[in-house]
């Protein structure tokens, strides 16, 4: 029975101790004290009471401290923790750009950490610089070539632009509007083969890193491939439509030449009727001026000698049809 007491003693002196040791880290303590960092076990425990991992914050504050920065301050470390920061990112900025002679302060990384950004990597592209690859740019000289140019961006990170300041992608695009801009106003495509640095001349002249959060260093065409020939294929597009558009209008003016035609023929049939109608009446009206006494046999003889004569007159004027069979001798 005594076994068992003294167990549960012990297993609840141990429980205790971890607790303890839990909520007071005091070998973290010592590690502080001895790195030169002065910090108590009371801001430890408060931490744990705070949700704060003390150890994150104790090692960011050794790490500034043997660095030579003696300006952070442990309330200042566990308020950017608080807010949803980096801390150990943000003091190897701040180490970072100490010893690159950066002017770089706790509240301006702070800022650029909570704005979403590596402030790390940032400080580490002012100290060396990026290249960014441009996708293939497209472009139509004066002449109508059309030319593909591919160009190497050197950006480096401008620290004081990272907060509100544009990324790589706007880049990217004011350096392609610029390509297309120069090969546009280049009379000749052999121009621009024969001197691509006159691209990188008039691109960087426009001061394309202005709003962003880099700084453009150069900008080197990588290489320039020959497209199509797009003046010709305009002017063949223009023909063709050309073509189109005039045969439209011609066969617009056969169809009304055909309805006119047919309207003609239409006309010539219904004044065809009409005289077919007037000399179904001439004999009735001859019939009549017989029976009222106004017309007289001779007369009627006349009028038929001078309508055959008429008819023969028009039997001779037909041209002879050729025949088919030769004459015999």
């Amino acid at each position: 029975m005594n076994g068992i007491f003294l167990f549960a003693i012990i297993a609840a002196a141990i429980i205790l101790l971890c607790i303890f040791f839990y909520y007071v880290p005091f070998l973290l303590w010592i590690s502080a004290r001895v790195s030169g960092v002065k910090v108590s076990l009371i801001q430890l425990f408060l931490m744990r009471i705070r949700n704060v991992p003390p150890q994150i914050i104790v090692k960011a504050l050794i790490e500034a401290h043997k660095a030579g920065l003696r300006d952070l301050k442990l309330d200042s470390l566990e308020a950017h923790y608080l807010a949803g920061g980096h801390v150990a990112k943000v003091v190897h900025a701040l180490v970072s750009a100490s010893k690159a002679n950066i002017d770089l302060s706790f509240q301006m990384a702070t800022a650029i950490d909570l704005a979403g950004r590596d402030v790390f990597e940032a400080v580490q592209m002012s100290v060396n610089p990026k290249v960014i690859d441009t996708p293939p740019v497209a472009a139509v000289s004066k002449d109508g070539i059309q030319l593909i140019a591919k160009a190497r961006v050197t950006v480096r990170a401008n620290i004081k632009q990272l907060v509100g300041g544009a990324g790589e992608e706007t880049i990217l695009a004011r350096v392609g509007e610029g390509i297309v801009s120069s090969i546009g106003s280049s009379e000749s495509h052999k121009s621009v083969l024969e001197n691509p640095d006159s691209i990188s001349k008039l691109v960087l002249k426009k001061g394309l890193d202005a709003g962003t959060a880099f700084e453009i260093l150069s900008i080197d065409i990588a290489d320039i491939d020959i497209g199509k020939n797009i003046g010709a294929v305009l002017q063949m597009d223009q023909a063709q439509a050309d073509k189109n558009i005039a045969q439209a209008k011609a066969e617009e003016r056969r169809a009304m030449a055909v309805a006119l035609e047919q309207e003609m023929k239409a006309k010539a049939q219904e004044a065809r009727a009409k005289v077919i109608e007037a000399e179904s009446e001439v004999p009735k009206a001859m019939a009549e001026a017989f029976r009222s006494g106004n017309l007289g046999i001779m007369d009627y003889y006349k009028m038929k000698n001078i309508q055959a004569d008429t008819d023969m007159r028009e039997t001779i004027a037909k041209p002879v049809k050729p025949t088919d069979k030769p004459l015999k001798d």
